[in-house]
Parts: C-alpha cells; structure tokens; sequence
C-alpha cells in the first residue's frame, strides 16, 4: 500500500523534532517507503512551503498544488512523470524545477513559468526544444540524456542553438556560458 502526503507528513514532522510542516519554508518528502504514488490534497497543508521536494517515490502524475502559494523550488525527480501538466498553480512563484529521471516528452507549457530561472530536466525523453525560447528569466538549463540533447551534441549544435535561443542562459549542463557562445 503506497504511504499518502498525509502519512509522509506525520513522518516528516516526526524526524524533525515536532516541527509543523504546515508552518515549515522547507519539506522534503524524499525516498518514502513505501512510495508516495500520488500528490493528493495533503499538499494543501503545506501553504508556508517554499522548497517541497518529492523525488525518489512513484508520482505519475502532478496535482494539488494550488494551496502552495509561496513555492519557490520544486523537486520531482526520480519519479513516473511523464508531462508538467499540474503545475499550472505555481506559475507566479515557481523559480526552479528539479525534474530529471522521470519520462518528460516535451516541455509545453513551461512558457507561462515567468520567474522560473532553474530547470533540471535530464535524462528524460524530450525530443525537442522549441518550448524554450519562452523561458527568458532562465539562467540555468540541465538537460543531459535527453534525446534532443544527444541528437544536437552529435551534430555539434547543442550550445551555439541553447545559447541562442535563451540569452540570459548562464549555465547549460553544469558548464558556465562563455560570453562569446
């Protein structure tokens, strides 16, 4: 039987010395066991959460943010996800996504992320990039092992076409952007 939000809470707040997670900025709700399967309405309790972390269990699918008005970080990686559909509720406060090592196709929708500046999002099976000009506060792209990343790196476009795309980028798969790139 996987664990529930509401379980995970209760050990959460547990190994923490009491701490309320409804009253904490930082939650993670890494590597349950068993594994959180679904982001049920328990979420709606953590509305002073600024960083919630969820990777390492058995998401499918995101749901039930719209209580988390302050977040700022999400992490999901390590899971089931196969689009981003569900984050639509953060789409004034998110600035970094963590979603690598989950089953990620295409990026639609990541335009209305207006203040998202990290995106974590290797090792997925994205196939395109044409999403990603409508990121311009991103300053930080990961996305190594995808399969338009390998393509791209093959044909030796990957950088020159990222740096074009998103000139605000900085940093593009853990290496800093040359100012002549």
């Amino acid at each position: 039987m996987p664990t529930t939000i509401k379980e995970a809470i209760i050990q959460w707040e547990h190994r923490n010395d009491g701490i309320k997670a409804s009253e904490s900025a930082v939650v993670k709700l890494n590597g349950i066991y068993p594994p959180i399967e679904k982001m049920d309405p328990g979420l709606t309790h953590l509305s002073m959460c600024e960083q919630l972390s969820l990777s390492t269990n058995c998401i499918e699918k995101i749901s039930h943010l719209n209580g988390l008005k302050r977040l700022k970080i999400l992490s999901l990686g390590r899971n089931l996800i196969k689009s981003l559909n569900g984050l639509e509720p953060l789409r004034d406060t998110l600035e970094q996504l963590w979603m690598s090592y989950n089953f990620v196709e295409h990026l639609k929708g990541i335009h209305m992320f207006k203040k998202l500046e990290v995106l974590y999002i290797s090792f997925n099976l994205i196939k395109d990039i044409k999403d990603l000009h409508a990121i311009p506060s991103l300053v930080e792209l990961v996305m190594v092992g995808n399969p338009v990343e390998v393509r791209m790196t093959e044909e030796g476009t990957w950088r020159e076409e990222l740096t074009k795309k998103l000139p605000g980028l900085k940093k593009l798969d853990g290496e800093n952007i040359m100012k002549l790139e």
